[in-house]
């Protein structure tokens, strides 16, 4: 239970309130049970209102787990809040009109009985077999119960057979020993001062290095990951551009993860007011390169709000991660540093932050990758509608990316095997071209229009 740290105002705007005053309270509830819902410990977000309980709470669905129904941002649709406020009943010596006698445990077993069966919670199991919508929920259902069934079984096959079963336990206890003495301490002082004195600023306010892990921590993290990879056991890539890398959430490490981000959060909220508060997601993943698999990166934005990039290891050379600038900034296509890994140090940088990684010279090197996510910021005008800047000029070589780039090809050949790239990218968009702009189709089939 906690006073939010951020709120968006009815204009979209962000609002950073001083304390419980404000009469909004953000809960996180742990449900347990035998049932699909809760066959492995289910996180739910809620948020309530100054005018509870006349008002329902904002509820939303934490983890990975998957269910019929919910919104992008895992968030109960309005079907649901409409059902339940049609099944209230009058609360005993309630005399305001319109006063609902809404309870918490009536909320939550409202919330089980909509992720169990959102067929029959909505009163459309007693549909006719051709109710379009009705069909659709329930093919929806059988898809997620599907997946779910596929992650549950690789968790629990390999829970059998964890080299170190203490990182896989529900809730998760975090040991001094796997931290750095310094990050202790300002996770014990808890105060933006102490955070900031563990931290390195290699661009002012924007880009963030601390030593996180102990180099002990460091192994035992390899070893299971390793361990992982040796049973052949499927594993999800953690998005399109790494082809060798696990999501950690998928083989039983979301506890884990669930700990480390509420550990870093304060961290989070003094760097980046806004998209660095109230973190209530994640997207957490291993990547690996090495000679013959993934060498490298191509520049890229992540889909984080901030980013919580670890080195764990092994020996290896090269592999600098180059950074440029925020997506929609006149200097988005200009270099700006070059970061060194170091084993069991973190570089902290926000999602929108161009970057990428050079190939890895030799050896082998394996990074955690925390992507934090805040609905919270999400939901504001800062996030869904940023600015876009004219280019102040043409972008610096090592900040091309074959991806993404509508102009790649003008200043450095296309990388074996990824000609298909040309005419693909949009960047940069047309209202945001340098004065000096022309695509790279431009070269190979006459003027451009």
């Amino acid at each position: 239970l906690a006073a939010p740290t951020v709120l968006v105002d009815s204009a979209g705007e962000l609002v950073f309130p001083g304390g419980a005053e404000v009469g909004m309270w953000r809960v996180d509830f742990l449900l347990r049970g035998s049932d699909e819902a809760c066959s492995e410990p289910l996180r739910v977000l809620m948020k309530f209102g100054p005018r509870w309980p006349a008002e329902l709470p904002l509820v939303r669905v934490r983890g990975l787990k998957r269910f019929a129904m919910l919104t992008q941002e895992q968030r109960l649709p309005s079907a649901f809040y409409e059902r339940l406020a049609a099944g209230r009943c009058t609360r005993e010596g309630a005399e305001e009109e319109g006063v609902a006698p809404w309870s918490l445990e009536k909320v939550l077993r409202g919330v089980r009985a909509f992720l169990l069966d959102p067929v029959q919670y909505l009163g459309l199991d007693a549909a006719a077999e051709d109710d379009k919508d009705a069909k659709r929920i329930r093919t929806w259902v059988r898809d997620v119960q599907r997946l779910n069934a596929q992650r549950g079984e690789v968790i629990s096959s390999y829970a059998a057979i964890a080299k170190y079963p203490e990182l896989f336990r529900a809730p998760v206890s975090m040991r001094p020993e796997w931290f750095e003495p310094a990050v202790l301490e300002a996770h014990r002082q808890g105060t933006a001062e102490a955070w900031r004195a563990a931290l390195t600023e290699h661009i002012p306010g924007k880009l963030f290095s601390m030593s996180l892990f102990s180099d002990a921590f460091c192994d035992m993290l390899v070893e299971e990951i390793f361990a992982f990879y040796a049973t052949g056991l499927p594993a999800q890539r953690p998005n399109s551009m790494n082809n060798y890398g696990i999501i950690l959430g998928d083989i039983g490490l979301e506890p884990l993860i669930d700990a480390l981000q509420a550990f870093l959060q304060p961290m989070g909220h003094a760097l980046f007011p806004g998209p660095g508060s109230a973190w209530d997601g994640h997207h957490c993943f291993v990547v690996r390169y090495r000679e013959g698999e993934d060498l490298g990166l191509d520049m890229h934005t992540d889909d984080s709000d901030v980013t919580v990039n670890v080195c764990l290891g092994l020996d290896f050379t090269g592999a600098g991660l180059q950074f440029c600038g925020i997506i929609g900034a006149p200097d988005h296509r200009h270099h700006r540093f070059t970061y060194k890994h170091q084993k069991g140090r973190c570089v902290v940088h926000l999602g929108q932050y161009r970057h990428g990684a050079d190939d890895i010279s030799s050896g082998e090197r394996l990074n955690l990758v925390l992507w934090n996510h805040s609905s919270t910021y999400r939901s504001s005008r800062w996030f869904r509608e940023p600015a876009y800047a004219q280019e102040s000029g043409p972008p610096d070589p090592v900040c091309l990316s074959y991806t993404h780039d509508r102009d790649y090809g003008v200043f450095k050949p296309y990388p074996a095997g990824k000609e298909a790239f040309q005419r693909r990218g949009w960047c940069p968009p047309p209202q945001a071209e340098y004065d000096v702009f022309r695509p790279d189709h431009g070269l190979f089939d006459g003027p451009a229009e």
